[in-house]
């Protein structure tokens, strides 16, 4: 099946515009903050020549976005699709981050809410890589409906290969 995993999506307050070179700086701003990588297998993503790693691996999925607040025009993180597999009918949602100022205000939900409803037109399962100690996107994924369904170890691009928990929303129990 042919379809886009980069298209714009939007509600009214945030859109998710697929990535481009010229975003680097705008998105490495909110990536150089510590704490933002702090319960990530990864905790050195907000260094410079790390994180032009991690880039270069989001432009390279062809499915990655910058989540932009509408009524600012800021760019408040990341996030991608990755991984479609169409003998399983499955895609992943992954890789995402937010700056600490969008922490706790119900962004996340908002963006996983326009990735889940665009994408679920296409697949019947999507996936969620997050570290065994990333606790705060555990407890995210488990408030939209995620449950776990495995422990694996995933080799990130160009970065150490990590343990995580592999998180799974099917479509007949997304609303």
């Amino acid at each position: 099946m042919k379809f886009s995993i980069q298209p714009v999506l939007e509600n009214q307050e945030y859109q998710l515009i697929p990535l481009q070179q010229g975003d680097f700086e705008s998105v490495y701003e909110v990536a150089s903050d510590p704490r933002v990588w702090e319960q990530h297998p990864n905790k050195d993503r907000y260094k410079r020549e790390v994180f032009e790693s991690f880039f270069l691996g989001a432009m390279e999925s062809g499915g990655a976005f910058k989540i932009v607040e509408k009524s600012s025009g800021d760019v408040l993180g990341s996030t991608r699709f990755y991984n479609f597999d169409e003998g399983e009918n499955r895609i992943f949602i992954g890789y995402t981050f937010y700056g600490t100022k969008s922490w706790g205000k119900g962004i996340n939900p908002q963006v996983k809410k326009l990735m889940l409803d665009y994408i679920f037109q296409f697949v019947d399962k999507v996936h969620f890589h997050i570290g065994k100690e990333n606790f705060r996107s555990q407890t995210a994924l488990e408030r939209i409906g995620g449950q776990k369904i495995a422990e694996e170890e995933v080799a990130y691009f160009a970065e150490p290969t990590r343990t995580n928990f592999v998180y799974e929303i099917k479509k007949e129990n997304h609303s």
